[in-house]
């Protein structure tokens, strides 16, 4: 445990988690491939087992998704700290969604804020968490 408070709950892994703020989302692409990209969480750290995430509607990580809603999501955190979740996503195109999520920095990717068209919120419901902190490691169902 290297003197580090031991991960029992979703709020100690939240508490843990509160500084990461880019994931690899991992889906799985046409061919069959598992297919990873950076994704950023917008500010939005306060991790209750729920990840959100914008893209465009003519992307492939929404044509994955769109195939296929599990997918993975990637964290890496200071000291070797390292979370692996499973869940399925969500593909939202609701406004008022959008603007719940958004975060100003997000306008150098999409010029139009909450109008840019084909804009659609990624929302992925965790089902599995496994956590690595150095020498300990957990899971939790949330």
């Amino acid at each position: 445990m290297f003197g580090k408070k031991k991960i029992e709950t979703l709020k100690d892994l939240a508490d843990r988690m509160a500084d990461i703020d880019i994931a690899i989302l991992s889906t799985r692409a046409a061919n069959g491939a598992i297919a990873g990209r950076p994704m950023s969480n917008n500010g939005d750290v306060e991790y209750d087992g729920d990840s959100y995430y914008f893209a465009l509607d003519s992307t492939n990580t929404v044509a994955d998704i769109a195939r296929d809603p599990q997918v993975g999501l990637g964290f890496q955190g200071k000291h070797w700290f390292y979370v692996a979740v499973e869940g399925r996503a969500e593909l939202i195109r609701d406004k008022a969604q959008f603007e719940e999520h958004w975060a100003k920095d997000l306008e150098m990717w999409f010029e139009d804020g909450v109008d840019t068209p084909g804009l659609v919120l990624i929302h992925v419901h965790a089902e599995r968490i496994h956590w690595w902190d150095k020498g300990d490691e957990g899971e939790i169902k949330p």
